[in-house]
């Protein structure tokens, strides 16, 4: 077989970054976001969270690797819920005894402690692992309109 006169095309090789711990204060910085929770939807919401908190948005995502962006979530108080889930939905938890499983409605949760279902929505959607506690430490939930991190310059997050 006779060789091409042609010469062989030129392969560019593409290069996927990965993010090194080196890495961490030069290439990537943490942002600091802001979302009002007011009449949002709790599954979409806390889905859209999770991608922040891995840092999914942004070029440099590494998954074995933390690069996502702080979130402050308030009126965690008026988030919403579709259908009959504000009566119907459960929370269980086992105490790890017989018969001690207890059992909160959504509603009862909310009343009693109303950060805690964004933040149980978020924590299941992040890695079951350290890398995912470490994520869910960067989430601050508030009930009110009001929280304590002006300092750190927060943009709002239109969802």
């Amino acid at each position: 077989m006779p060789k091409s006169p042609l010469p062989k095309p030129m392969l560019k090789k593409q290069r996927t970054y990965m993010a090194k711990k080196e890495d961490a204060g030069i290439t990537f910085e943490r942002r600091w976001y802001v979302v009002d929770a007011t009449d949002q939807p709790l599954g979409r919401l806390a889905s859209k969270i999770a991608k922040i908190l891995q840092g999914k948005h942004k070029p440099t995502y590494t998954p074995h690797f933390d690069v996502g962006d702080y979130v402050i979530v308030v009126n965690a108080t008026k988030i919403k819920l579709t259908g009959n889930k504000w009566e119907e939905k459960r929370y269980y938890r086992h105490s790890g005894y017989i018969g001690n499983l207890k059992e909160l409605r959504f509603c009862e949760l909310l009343a009693k402690n109303p950060e805690l279902p964004l933040k149980l929505a978020v924590r299941r959607m992040l890695p079951k692992n350290e890398l995912g506690r470490r994520m869910l430490r960067k989430l601050k939930v508030y009930p009110g309109p009001d929280h304590p991190h002006q300092a750190q310059n927060p943009i709002p997050l239109p969802l």
